[in-house]
């Protein structure tokens, strides 16, 4: 049976995820209120985070920038969140 979530990045019933994706009190709030669609966009703008900013999994000052920015993706806390201004994607037209 699929698990259904009230989205906050979709803002309607979503799909949810199979299991809570990141550790702590966090990432029982994802699982209770993010869908699978918003947890790969998240990914993918995650995967953007990390080569831009050279940023570490590993390194626990690089992971909080990582938390401050998941906030901002999926709930629209604090002030990151957003793509730089200006950020264009590999291969895009300028």
């Amino acid at each position: 049976m699929v698990r259904m979530v009230q989205c906050v990045v979709l803002n309607q019933q979503a799909e949810g995820l199979d299991a809570v994706p990141h550790p702590g009190e966090l990432g029982q709030r994802i699982y209770e209120q993010v869908s699978k669609e918003s947890w790969q966009k998240w990914l993918e703008r995650l995967t953007m985070i990390i080569n831009e900013n050279g940023l570490s999994t590993a390194d626990p000052t690089s992971i909080e920038m990582i938390e401050k920015h998941m906030l901002g993706f999926l709930f629209k806390e604090g002030e990151m969140g957003d793509l730089p201004e200006g950020f264009q994607p590999p291969g895009a037209k300028k």
